[in-house]
């Protein structure tokens, strides 16, 4: 039997990191190339994990070296737009410190910037799906729980 790994598509896979400060607010970064905010992570390289994805993405992204937890939500996203099918996973952060807060530094070629959103805020700013999987990892990490969701609804 041939080899037919080099005529399949490559699938996407995210990986994000949701960050809370004590008050409960979600980090959200915002892009420089298009309107909608984000969570901070990214694309997951040939040849990555998407634990080691999120850690690579929170140094580029935020030049934070945090520990990233246990997984909150794997997101299987259908195909659209010429693009293949994928999955999209959020890491629980944790809750930074002030100190850790402070120290968040971001690339201007890439983020405009940073906030601490509450819930209505992340809804406003991210993109329905993305909001429904934020929320989706909010409420995992309280629950101490996971979940799958597909296009961002749980099922």
């Amino acid at each position: 039997m041939g080899d037919f790994t080099a005529t399949l598509p490559r699938k996407r896979m995210g990986a994000g990191v949701l960050f809370l400060d004590s008050a409960g607010r979600a980090l959200l970064v915002e892009p420089a190339y298009k309107p909608d905010w984000e969570i901070p992570g990214g694309a997951v390289e040939a040849d990555e994990s998407p634990r080691a994805a999120a850690v690579r993405e929170l140094r580029e992204e935020l030049g934070l070296s945090t520990p990233v937890g246990r997984l909150l939500v794997t997101d299987w996203v259908p195909p659209r737009d010429g693009r293949t099918e994928g999955l999209m996973l959020v890491f629980d952060g944790g809750i930074l410190t002030p100190e850790q807060t402070a120290a968040i530094i971001v690339p201007p070629a890439e983020l405009r910037g940073w906030s601490w959103c509450t819930a209505a805020e992340t809804e406003a700013r991210l993109s329905p799906q993305l909001a429904r999987r934020v929320a989706a990892a909010i409420s995992a990490r309280s629950e101490g729980a996971s979940r799958y969701l597909e296009n961002g609804l749980t099922c």
